[in-house]
C-alpha cells in the first residue's frame, strides 16, 4: 500500500496532465474547450483513477464529452503513464461532476427561503406586539396586590 502522500500528488499529476491532454493533444471536437477537470482521486495502492469532469453545455454537450473521454482513454492513459514514470499506470475512469448541479439545488433553495423571509417580514411590518408593553412585573405592583388582599 502507498501513502496518502504518494497517492495525492500522483492524482495532482494526472489531473494536470488529463487537463493539458485535452487542451493541447486530442483533436476530438466533443472535447473542445469547455471539459474542466475538477478533481482526481486515486486509490491507495495506486491502481485506479476516477477523474472528475464538467462540461459547459447542455445535456447532448455532457453526452458528447462523455462518448468523447472514453474513446480518448487510453491516448490520456499512456499520457498519464509517459509522466508519472511509475511501475503501474492507474486505469482512468471518468465521472461527470455532480458540484454544478448541487449548486444550482442549493441555490433554488436559498431563493426560496429568501422569498419566504420577504413575506414574513411584509406580513410582520404592521403587527404590534401582543399584550402590554411591559409584561414583568414590578416591586410596587406585588404590594398593591398585597394590600388588595388584605
Amino acid at each position: 500500500m502507498a501513502d496518502n502522500a504518494r497517492a495525492k500528488k500522483l492524482a495532482d499529476l494526472i489531473q494536470e496532465v488529463v487537463a493539458g491532454k485535452l487542451q493541447r493533444g486530442i483533436k476530438d471536437p466533443r472535447l473542445g474547450t469547455h471539459v474542466t477537470i475538477t478533481d482526481v482521486r486515486v486509490t491507495g495502492d495506486l491502481r485506479e483513477a476516477t477523474v472528475f469532469y464538467t462540461v459547459y453545455g447542455d445535456d447532448e454537450e455532457r453526452a458528447g464529452a462523455a462518448a468523447g473521454l472514453q474513446s480518448a482513454k487510453g491516448i490520456l492513459r499512456s499520457a498519464v503513464g509517459s509522466a508519472a514514470g511509475t511501475k503501474f499506470t492507474p486505469t482512468l475512469t471518468f465521472v461527470a461532476d455532480a458540484l454544478p448541479e448541487n449548486a444550482r439545488a442549493i441555490e433554488d433553495l436559498l431563493d426560496r427561503a429568501r422569498a419566504s423571509d420577504a413575506k414574513v417580514r411584509e406580513a410582520s411590518s404592521g403587527a404590534a406586539y401582543a399584550g402590554d408593553a411591559d409584561p414583568y412585573r414590578k416591586p410596587e405592583d406585588e404590594t398593591d396586590e398585597d394590600a388588595a388582599s388584605e
